[in-house]
């Protein structure tokens, strides 16, 4: 059977380099004897370094050809060959509701997709590992304060611990894309309760960062669309500062100072 044709409109980038490949595959050792799931495996090039690790692994692959070519190449996996949309998937019930290693060469287009998927079903994914583009790994490594800060390191870094582990250049990929990729490892913390609403978590840090360069007494005006907020409320040293500023354990705050606003007006 021939390879696989990299599909651009799946954002298919397939891994060439073995040693990196084995590199990737070895993150997983961190969560030891836990089920593992690879996500958009393509030709296997990661798989066959996560097989001889005898865990429970099974592979979710949205692209046909690619699916014919792991059957074919695969026969010991065939029956845990998922065919499908990772991120239509229920994960819940997955490995009979065991938790479970999320890993893969993640497809650059959904990526961000695929970590606030993870994240609905954080409480069976104790640790993710895999390699993205490193733009958006640094986005979710970074810390206050820098750049690169933002929605994805505030949502991710307040359910995971964060790890860059390594850079990978682009020749090693067929066909090369045109930025840098990298591997990252998260692996969940202590957390099981932010300490304010969840939903209402995501909408204040969205809504910040939708006008990040202006401070939040700024920014934070369109959640007070229907009842306007109190002046006393835009007053407090906190709107003074960028949404980038913020510490996790600071939007937490915040989200309850917007939680206690919104009663007051309704």
């Amino acid at each position: 059977m021939q390879k696989v044709r990299p599909k651009k409109n799946l954002g298919q980038h397939f891994l060439i380099d073995l040693d990196i490949a084995r590199r990737i595959a070895d993150t997983v050792d961190a969560c030891p004897d836990i089920p593992v799931l690879e996500v958009g495996p393509g030709m296997g090039v990661l798989t066959q370094y996560l097989l001889p690790k005898e865990r429970d692994l099974r592979v979710v692959e949205i692209d046909g050809e690619s699916v014919a070519y792991l059957n074919a190449h695969f026969p010991q996996l065939r029956q845990q060959i998922i065919a499908g949309d990772f991120l239509r998937m229920d994960l819940s019930s997955l490995f009979q509701g065991k938790p479970f290693v999320l890993t893969g060469n993640y497809p650059y287009d959904i990526s961000t997709q695929i970590f606030f998927h993870m994240l609905d079903y954080r409480e069976y994914i104790p640790c993710c590992t895999g390699m993205i583009q490193r733009e958006v790994a640094l986005r979710i490594a970074s810390e206050p304060g820098t750049k690169a800060y933002g929605i994805l390191s505030v949502m991710i870094q307040a359910w995971y611990d964060v790890e860059y582990l390594f850079t990978v250049d682009e020749h090693v990929f067929n066909p090369p894309p045109k930025v840098k990729s990298a591997v990252i490892r998260m692996t969940r913390n202590k957390v099981t309760d932010l300490g304010c609403d969840e939903k209402l978590f995501r909408r204040v840090v969205k809504t910040a960062f939708n006008q990040r360069r202006k401070m939040l007494r700024v920014s934070l005006k369109p959640l007070f669309t229907d009842y306007p907020a109190s002046q006393q409320f835009f007053t407090h040293e906190m709107m003074t500062r960028r949404p980038e500023q913020l510490s996790v354990a600071e939007f937490v705050e915040l989200t309850n100072r917007v939680a206690e606003e919104l009663k007051v007006k309704n």
